[in-house]
């Protein structure tokens, strides 16, 4: 694990929030003309001012914003519209998993043998790493295991075989943020882009092609490298793209260059998982005779070794903090599994809805389609969001989970996450903990933040249709003033400070180049 995925797990675990009390959603979520009654007018004038920004002209504005104690509606303007929710639809995710699989909850990878064959049973562990599979290998040698004279047989049928949801663009599926998910994944880093290959560039000889290596290496993608290598001293262009099974890198790299790190994905996340373990066999000097093949596990076959994740209590923190849609996926198939016995997104999202209704959300004003929130066909509002969080906020495992959600201003990717750079100087900075969310034409930003008398309130601002870029300041204005009490003008730091026009993803998601993990 690295150093800094610990240090953020050390601050889920014991950072402060205070925890509120539960009122009956009956009695919380009552008519907004009789709640708003007792809004202060600087309030909503404040906020209506904000709205008022040219940007927004024709777009679908959704904005509610509740006392978090009682639920009393303190602003709301359009709340009970439906929206595309962009990665906001990980509150509902993330909050179904840790209420049904448990905040213990851990994926399980299992090797067997059975006759002549070697067995590969994964649950869907999106964590497991190069080295992990190393270590399962080492196992399976300590045992005294030399030679499997059969199969090395992929047993990816905890899950099904829809690696991603139908409606995904084709075009994203590149890139990391898009890769596909199985019950048997690997990760090229220690933030768990399951489904992903970490392609390395480094400078070769000048006017020479670059050097290329993949982590972990593996042979389920050809190379067709095209960058080459320029003088010293010239700016990379260097571009990671795959079509089909093959990874094409263009642009050039200078000769004095380091090491530029990109990610790609593989065509077949199983395929990919069995081909990393079987080098790793072969490493220890356990030699595979037959192929490579998919298949289950059959009864009666002995278990060698087995390797479990860590806790959904740990997970949280990468998942949420970085908009990981792998984990997200993996997830809803997790709930699926455990509620229906089904390993499939259809399960898990029927068993999330389920969950919520139980939460008092209204279900009929929510479509998910992925765990994600990746898919355009995704339908929430701004009122079903804040019902949610209000909701939650009793659970034994709230605590964990709010502080796995972003927290604004807070410059360590892995405690500010999608917020790190935004809301800086600001009385939101350090206060505001909220899921963002951003497609092209779609952005969101819901959570908690205190105000200026200490008061925790929660709000879930949503925006389609927008011009430009996404304008990730206009939400920022809303939760400094709500966490201030005063209004934009007589705040010369968020002038400054907050995020002006983003862009169409999530900030966390990378279309290649992986510095910024």
């Amino acid at each position: 694990m690295s150093r800094s995925l610990k240090g953020a797990l050390a601050v889920a675990a014991g950072g402060a929030v205070v925890a509120t009390t539960a009122v009956a959603l009956a009695q919380t979520d009552t008519s907004t003309a009789t709640q708003t009654a007792a809004t202060s007018g600087d309030l909503k004038t404040d906020i209506d001012n904000i709205l008022t920004d040219s940007r927004l002209k024709g777009a679908s504005i959704g904005v509610i914003i509740r006392n978090a104690k009682s639920g009393a509606v303190l602003y709301d303007r359009g709340s009970d519209d439906q929206k595309i929710p962009g990665s906001n639809n990980k509150i509902e995710t993330s909050t179904a998993a840790f209420g049904i699989l448990g905040a213990d909850y851990r994926f399980k990878t299992t090797v067997y043998t059975r006759g002549a064959n070697l067995y590969l049973k994964g649950t869907g562990d999106p964590t497991l790493q190069g080295a992990d599979y190393d270590k399962l290998a080492a196992a399976v040698r300590a045992k005294g295991i030399k030679k499997i004279k059969g199969n090395l047989i992929a047993d990816d049928t905890w899950f099904d075989q829809e690696y991603t949801p139908a409606g995904w663009d084709p075009t994203d599926l590149p890139y990391s943020y898009a890769a596909g998910i199985s019950a048997l994944n690997v990760s090229p880093d220690s933030v768990f882009d399951a489904g992903s290959i970490g392609v390395a560039i480094t400078p070769g000889q000048e006017g020479q092609p670059v050097k290329v290596a993949l982590t972990p290496a593996t042979s389920v993608v050809k190379i067709d490298n095209r960058a080459t290598t320029a003088k010293a001293g010239t700016s990379s262009t260097v571009s990671v793209d795959r079509k089909g099974g093959t990874v094409v890198i263009t642009g050039s790299y200078p000769a004095n260059g380091g090491k530029e790190n990109h990610l790609s994905t593989a065509p077949n996340p199983t395929q990919y998982a069995a081909d990393v373990f079987r080098r790793a066999l072969k490493a220890h000097g356990v030699t595979v005779v037959g192929s490579t093949k998919r298949a289950a596990t059959p009864k009666g076959a002995k278990a060698v070794t087995t390797r479990k994740s860590m806790t959904l209590s740990q997970l949280a923190t990468p998942f949420l903090k970085l908009s990981n849609n792998q984990i997200a996926e993996i997830l809803t198939k997790a709930i699926g599994r455990k509620s229906a016995g089904k390993g499939t997104r259809a399960a898990g999202i029927a068993a999330i809805s389920k969950y919520l209704k139980t939460l008092g959300v209204d279900t009929t004003k929510v479509k998910q389609t992925d765990g994600s929130g990746l898919s355009r066909t995704n339908q929430t509002t701004p009122r079903q969001v804040s019902v949610l969080l209000q909701a939650v906020q009793p659970k034994p495992w709230y605590k964990t989970w709010y502080n796995a959600l972003p927290i604004a201003g807070q410059p360590d990717q892995l405690v500010g996450g999608t917020l790190a750079s935004r809301m800086k100087g600001t009385a939101a900075a350090g206060n505001v903990h909220a899921k963002s969310g951003t497609l092209t034409g779609v952005t969101a930003l819901s959570g908690y933040v205190k105000d200026d008398t200490g008061q925790p309130l929660i709000f879930s601002i949503m925006f389609n249709g927008y011009q430009g870029g996404a304008p990730k300041d206009i939400e920022d204005k809303i939760a400094i003033r709500l966490a201030s009490g005063k209004s934009a003008g007589t705040q010369s730091t968020l002038r400054k400070e907050t995020a002006q026009n983003g862009g169409n993803l999530e900030s966390s998601w990378t279309r290649g180049k992986a510095t910024n993990r």
